[in-house]
């Protein structure tokens, strides 16, 4: 099936719904960041170490598949020439409303994130890719074509999932699944029709290696990393932290 197809549709539904990650930013959120004080997240709760950033003024910085209105007007606000590139239109369409409205530096561009061929080499200074690797089932591709798209030391934040979280089943709690994860190719039929009826995104577990790994073998090197999870909500949050946020940079 066209996974990005589906998933592009899945998104754009969860805008109609008002999911959590489609909400944008407040006015005051907005004014605190042209004030110097502000914070995003590429994982669920934990902020992203602000030493992890250059000086924002008149860095360009490309939100990889960060749509949604959340980060990049922040780091607009901030002082960066923020792009968003993303797969949902819809998501598109709340960091364009965002920087319409406060006039803010975005430009928004629809696409998958396996191919940037839309920019030029050495077109921005950070990318900053919150939770979306496993939207996509392929990841050297985007790891190389970060590598293209960033200036000499640019700086490459990225968020994903722990690949634990694929492979045990959340209800029993048994190791269940096998690395690479796909809900297309593991999961029952009826539970995989079930997720294309009710509209969900379709999921992709990684290993370490893909996830890291593949980051080093693109030519980066890696700088800082942390741990988050769903701030407890959630039952993998009693066993193990669920997400892992990595810092590198254009070697």
């Amino acid at each position: 099936m066209d996974y990005v197809k589906h998933n592009r549709k899945a998104w754009n539904s969860y805008v109609d719904k008002k999911n959590r990650w489609t909400i944008p930013v407040t006015e005051q959120e907005i004014s605190n960041a042209k004030n110097g004080k502000w914070e995003v997240v590429l994982t669920p709760k934990k902020a992203v170490p602000l030493y992890w950033f250059p000086n924002l003024k008149n860095v360009k910085l490309l939100g990889l598949a960060s749509g949604g209105g959340q980060q990049g007007p922040i780091l607009a606000a901030a002082g960066a020439d923020v792009t968003i590139f993303d797969n949902s239109d819809n998501q598109l369409s709340q960091d364009q409303t965002i920087s319409n409205q406060f006039g803010l530096n975005i430009k928004t561009v629809q696409g998958d994130m396996r191919d940037l061929s839309v920019f030029a080499d050495e077109s921005f200074d950070v990318i900053f890719n919150p939770c979306s690797v496993s939207f996509v089932d392929e990841l050297s591709k985007v790891w190389k074509e970060c590598y293209r798209v960033l200036k000499q030391g640019g700086v490459l934040m990225t968020g994903f999932a722990n690949p634990l979280m694929y492979l045990i089943d959340e209800k029993t709690l048994k190791l269940t699944y096998k690395q690479p994860f796909s809900e297309i190719e593991q999961l029952p039929k009826e539970d995989l029709q079930k997720l294309i009826d009710d509209n969900e995104a379709l999921l992709f577990g990684h290993s370490l290696e893909t996830l890291i790994g593949e980051q080093l073998k693109a030519g980066f090197m890696l700088t800082d990393l942390f741990e988050d999870d769903w701030g407890g909500n959630e039952v993998f949050d009693h066993y193990f932290p669920g997400f892992i946020a990595t810092r590198a940079i254009k070697k």
